[in-house]
């Protein structure tokens, strides 16, 4: 494993070994959908929403990463919190080893579920509680899962900040005495700190200065290893998800555009719409930079309380056709593994 350089664009070589074969995932998104209501009318009925998430799907194996990627208020974040439990979604499921996960946090394993998916967020800064110190921060999953003695509460405490590259002595200190990496490294530890098989980072190194989120990927990368975790990795830098990720995931106001493995996404990529974000990921060689094609997107995003009809980038898409206005294009598979919604590969 070939750890990512803080002055290189990131190398395809942190995970070139394909995902385990498992014919059941560990965790599956089926038809999710998310709906927020903006207004209501004077009898609380409402009246205006938008469709955060409109009908994603995608499965993740034991021990895999799956990059989520695409602009900002495309519906990714919105993604990670459903899946975390932090949001309910409108319909739709999260299967978790093949079971309900939003209706077992209804029942009497909803500890145990909760303790097994965590999340890392985005602002390592807000989601720390300023007026604890970062021992009992890591610690507070430990009080609310289990019971344990004071003395091992400081080990396991201190054995979570040597995981994450911090010196144990700094367990009495408060968040604001960090840096935004070392606060990352806390959130992280707290998010260990439960023991869980799947971690959701939702952009956990777009706060941070580019030399500091190369140290946070590595890390990442080697707690993987160590102890088998399964990420899904949020983030709009195309270069960090190429990185760490066995596969890829594109979203759109709201729906999945495209999904393959990472090298193949790479290599080939099929929506007009990854074709435009990867022209945009700039090349470390300036010959190769300047005589290359760049796809300019012309128009803005939609709004997602008025979506276009159709393919939701139609408005926006170079080899937009009348079919294209009249129904949404339904995922079609352009290799194994590699799907694509777009009408230009209808059957």
């Amino acid at each position: 494993m070939k750890p990512l350089q803080p002055s290189q664009a990131a190398p395809p070589t942190l995970l070139d070994q394909p995902a385990p074969s498992n014919p059941a995932p560990l965790v599956e998104a089926k038809d999710l959908r998310k709906t927020f209501v903006v207004a209501r009318n004077l009898w609380g009925r409402p009246t205006v929403a938008v469709k955060a998430v409109d009908g994603v799907s995608f499965a993740i194996q034991s021990g895999e990463t799956l990059g989520l990627v695409g602009e900002s208020g495309c519906g990714k974040s919105t993604v990670g919190r459903v899946m975390a439990g932090l949001y309910k979604p409108t319909s739709g499921q999260v299967l978790f080893h093949g079971e309900d996960f939003h209706a077992a946090l209804a029942g009497p394993l909803a500890k145990s579920f909760r303790q097994r998916i965590q999340m890392v967020f985005q602002d390592p800064f807000s989601s720390l509680n300023p007026r604890m110190t970062i021992g009992d921060i890591i610690a507070e999953p430990l009080d609310l899962s289990s019971s344990c003695s004071k003395t091992e509460r400081a080990d396991r405490i201190a054995d979570l900040l040597r995981q994450v590259g911090l010196d144990p002595d700094y367990a009495g200190r408060f968040p604001h005495e960090f840096s935004g990496g070392q606060r990352q490294r806390v959130g992280l530890a707290r998010a260990l700190a439960a023991a869980p098989e799947f971690i959701i980072c939702d952009e956990p190194v777009s706060a941070l200065d580019v030399s500091v989120q190369a140290q946070i990927i590595n890390l990442l990368g080697r707690l993987q290893d160590a102890l088998g975790l399964t990420y899904l990795f949020i983030a709009h830098n195309m270069a960090v998800v190429k990185h760490i990720s066995n596969r890829i995931a594109v979203m759109y106001l709201g729906t999945l555009v495209e999904t393959a493995p990472r090298d193949e996404l790479f290599v080939r990529p099929a929506h007009p719409y990854t074709q435009a974000l990867l022209s945009a990921v700039p090349i470390p060689d300036p010959a190769r930079e300047q005589s290359r094609q760049h796809i300019i997107l012309e128009g803005d995003i939609p709004s997602p309380l008025d979506p276009p009809s159709g393919c939701r980038f139609r408005t926006r898409c170079r080899h937009a056709m009348p079919v294209c206005a009249e129904a949404a294009p339904p995922p079609a598979e352009v290799s194994a593994g590699h799907i694509a919604a777009c009408h230009l590969f209808r059957s």
